[in-house]
């Protein structure tokens, strides 16, 4: 069984404030330390599970050389591979050659979720809300259509209990979620300890793994529109005369393909 586990920092127990997140600021060694071994605690349920490869996928944007690459690979579990990336999601590589599931783990809720813990979706600052034919999805929804462009099943998605319920609401009922913290505001959470949280993150992804039958497999449609509503209407100015993307307000961009693969690509991969 081959098993990718796609991770971000903000969903993990001890973390809530954004110094924790941020490359160079105090508290980020400490942020990294204590999502790596969530990492590793859902590593070693993938295997337990019967998995015979585990790549891990860093998604997390920390600042500068350290976006998509806040793991600390010497305390990552030797049998996991990992992948720095340059960009999000321009990795497919694992998905392309079969992948038999997927585990989300430190995941948050979307910009505006009630409570959310460090809520935001792709860019803190300039992403309002973003929708995958008029359903409007955070970054859970971004990673699972990611994996179900392989055909790849989402078994755990793990963070807050906000992003648990968005979530299940978005994947399903057959999605096997765990909350290792309790929101109480965007700065603020009632958390499992991380050794508590670590043992209950190995425990659910060796369940989820044992029967994948239920596992949510997310298509947003085809043909599909993404759009997003940015923040102020000058971060639309980087949009404005490209073929590929249409700017359809003063705060509004539009990309609209055959398949969400080829709209997200032109909307976020495409150099602009």
């Amino acid at each position: 069984m081959r098993v990718f586990v796609i991770a971000d920092m903000e969903g993990v127990a001890g973390i809530c404030r954004w110094d924790q997140v941020v490359a160079g600021q105090p508290g980020y060694e400490e942020g990294r330390l204590l999502y790596t071994e969530e990492l590793n605690a859902a590593v070693r349920g993938a295997f337990a599970a019967g998995a015979t490869d585990v790549v891990v996928m860093d998604c997390h944007g920390a600042g500068g050389d350290r976006s998509f690459n806040s793991l600390v690979p010497d305390r990552l579990d030797a049998r996991a591979e990992f992948v720095v990336q340059t960009r999000w999601t321009e990795y497919t590589g694992f998905l392309e050659q079969g992948c038999d599931a997927a585990l989300f783990v430190g995941q948050h809720a979307m910009a505006g979720a009630e409570r959310g813990v460090l809520s935001h979706t792709v860019s803190s600052t300039n992403w309002h809300a973003l929708f995958f034919n008029g359903v409007e999805v955070g970054e859970v929804g971004i990673n699972a259509a990611l994996c179900g462009t392989w055909n790849t099943p989402v078994a755990l998605v793990t963070g807050d209990d906000v992003v648990c319920a968005e979530s299940a609401a978005l994947l399903g009922p057959g999605l096997h979620t765990l909350a290792v913290k309790t929101a109480l505001g965007r700065f603020s959470a009632r958390h499992l300890s991380p050794a508590r949280a670590r043992e209950r993150i190995e425990q659910a992804a060796r369940a989820a793994l044992q029967d994948l039958t239920a596992a949510p497999v997310y298509d947003p449609g085809a043909p599909c529109t993404i759009t997003v509503e940015l923040n102020t209407a000058d971060q639309a100015d980087p949009y404005r005369h490209r073929s590929d993307v249409t700017v359809t307000g003063p705060r509004t961009v539009e990309a609209t393909a055959g398949t969400w693969w080829e709209a997200w690509r032109a909307l976020y991969l495409t150099s602009r």
